[in-house]
């Protein structure tokens, strides 16, 4: 399964280049912004796609000395470097576009048509090879696949009708469309890659869900110093302190398999007695995030 999904970049990386190449002179001969505009963004994807390549492999690294989470933020790295040249790509296509609006040319119809229904078929094998990346890099490679064909959609329609109306607006629209879904996507992408770097606790764990069920647990008495994070986007860690009775001998285990079901696999518990005073349960950063608020209740 490893080897394919490298594989499969590899693939998309190798047609996605070639196929700028051909694009980037096939804009020029037909004088279509909308196409040579796409030929930037397609180099920008063959690039990062590059990138990822070399990025995604080095992320399947086991944990070592130095890096004892594994190379896993690598591939989010590479989804970095992919999305940050999406929305520069995006914003040089969308003021091209403008350009051309003040200043049209004439557009060379059937060259364009031909040359779209290439792009749709090349970047549809593209997207079919990348569809079964799980980390965050192999699915913003993919997405740049499946936008790739989105806008060679576009530019097909467009320029079947412009071949029979003539109006030359509707090239630099189009393009100006379709770098403005781009963008969009790409503004997602980025949010979601900054709130890891962040520590940004992961999609869909709630920490006051996840105390209250902790505290319903046969000899958990309290729990404070929670923290929850993710190291790409799949892997959720935890840290918490839980403050036990002892009246109850696995109360670790049955801690740790509430986490999972809340989708954390790794966890560090420490376990306090009720006694025990623990020198960071009112550290001031606890009071700030992690205290339960009382007006919930």
């Amino acid at each position: 399964m490893k080897n394919r999904s490298e594989r499969n970049i590899l693939l998309a990386f190798i047609l996605n280049i070639t196929f700028s190449i051909f694009e980037f002179i096939g804009g020029a001969i037909t004088n279509s912004v909308a196409i040579a505009s796409d030929s930037i963004h397609d180099m920008g994807d063959a690039i990062s796609i590059g990138i990822s390549y070399f990025l995604e492999k080095i992320s399947k690294k086991k944990p070592d000395n130095k890096y004892t989470y594994g190379y896993i933020r690598y591939s989010v790295i590479g989804s970095l470097i992919t999305t940050t040249i999406l929305l520069l790509g995006s914003c040089l296509v969308i003021f091209s576009s403008i350009y051309k609006i003040i200043n049209p040319t004439d557009i060379d119809y059937s060259g364009m048509i031909i040359l779209a229904v290439i792009g749709v078929i090349i970047n549809f094998l593209a997207t079919y090879f990348t569809k079964d990346g799980h980390s965050l890099n192999q699915k913003s490679v993919n997405l740049h696949m499946l936008e790739d064909v989105l806008g060679w959609i576009v530019v097909l329609i467009g320029a079947i009708i412009m071949r029979f109306t003539d109006i030359k607006l509707i090239d630099p629209i189009l393009s100006i469309a379709v770098s403005t879904f781009i963008l969009v996507q790409a503004f997602r992408n980025f949010k979601s890659i900054i709130d890891l770097f962040l520590e940004k606790i992961p999609k869909g764990i709630s920490i006051d869900e996840l105390r209250s069920h902790i505290l319903k647990i046969k000899g958990v008495k309290g729990v404070h110093h929670i923290h929850i994070w993710s190291i790409d986007g799949y892997n959720n860690y935890a840290t918490m302190h839980i403050v036990s009775d002892g009246k109850c001998d696995n109360v670790k285990e049955l801690v740790k398999d509430e986490l999972k079901e809340h989708g954390i696999c790794h966890t560090t518990i420490e376990l306090e007695g009720t006694h025990e005073v623990c020198s960071e349960e009112n550290c001031t950063m606890d009071n700030i995030n992690i205290e339960p608020h009382h007006h919930h209740h």
